[in-house]
């Protein structure tokens, strides 16, 4: 496992009761959860080399509550950014982007 994953990982298992890396689809997952994936990556060039590279990775709140908390842990993170909202399947979705 990546030693950056495996730190962010580490932090968002102290914000929600069940955290899940890219789950397949024969997964159950139990709610309230973050589900995360990486999603880009943000590099920066010196010398025609790569010098610094930080991932984006999308994580969703995933909570039957709207106002639960999960999802203001999250966005106290530092470089994080709240991308959306949305409902499916009677659960309230808060997706960010999380730079690490």
């Amino acid at each position: 496992m990546d030693p950056k994953r495996e730190e962010l990982h580490a932090i968002l298992v102290t914000l929600a009761p069940h955290v899940y890396f890219q789950p397949p689809q024969n997964v159950q997952i139990e709610y309230p959860c973050i589900v995360y994936m990486r999603n880009n990556a943000a590099t920066k060039f010196a010398d025609n080399s790569v010098y610094n590279m930080k991932y984006r990775y999308q994580v969703t709140v995933i909570d039957a509550n709207p106002d639960g908390d999960i999802r203001d842990k999250v966005a106290a993170l530092p470089l994080t950014l709240y991308q959306r909202f949305f409902v499916a399947g009677n659960l309230n979705h808060d997706v960010f982007y999380v730079h690490y």
